[in-house]
């Protein structure tokens, strides 16, 4: 569900903010958040492309937010890196389902529902220190009743 490459920018966003106006280097981000460094150029890169990070060169250079992490929702870091991917049509390419099947309706309906999260939940707030957000508060529990049934059911 969560890529590596979308925790690795999770793990760098939050390390940047929690830095305030101070700058990353590349090598102390990677160290910070244990990713590998040339991994973790790429993912910069595309955080720069998004406008969530600014990158500067040189001896004093280094990543910073772009805009206070208030204003940067974990949806922003998630579709800079690896966009989320909702069903709008027929997986399978039949023609004849001009609706969603119920599969592919549930299914989309969770990923909704995922989104949703992510968009609700802001970097400052992974940052100030709460524990679990509201919404992935919810998104555990469903998780954790999933998996309780599963090890009912075997």
């Amino acid at each position: 569900m969560i890529s590596q490459t979308m925790e690795y920018a999770l793990r760098a966003m939050t390390h940047l903010a929690s830095l305030g106006d101070a700058v990353g280097t590349s090598e102390k981000l990677a160290e910070a958040t244990q990713t590998p460094h040339d991994y973790l150029s790429k993912v910069m890169r595309d955080l720069v492309r998004a406008g969530l990070v600014t990158s500067t060169r040189g001896r004093q250079g280094g990543f910073a937010l772009a805009r206070p992490a208030s204003r940067i929702s974990v949806l922003d870091i998630v579709n800079a890196v690896e966009p989320l991917r909702r069903i709008t049509s027929c997986p399978l390419g039949d023609p004849t389902h001009t609706q969603l099947c119920p599969l592919h309706r549930c299914l989309d309906d969770a990923m909704a529902q995922i989104e949703h999260a992510f968009a609700s939940n802001t970097l400052s707030d992974l940052v100030a220190g709460a524990a679990v957000p509201m919404g992935c508060r919810r998104l555990v529990g469903v998780g954790l009743a999933i998996d309780l049934k599963r090890s009912e059911n075997h």
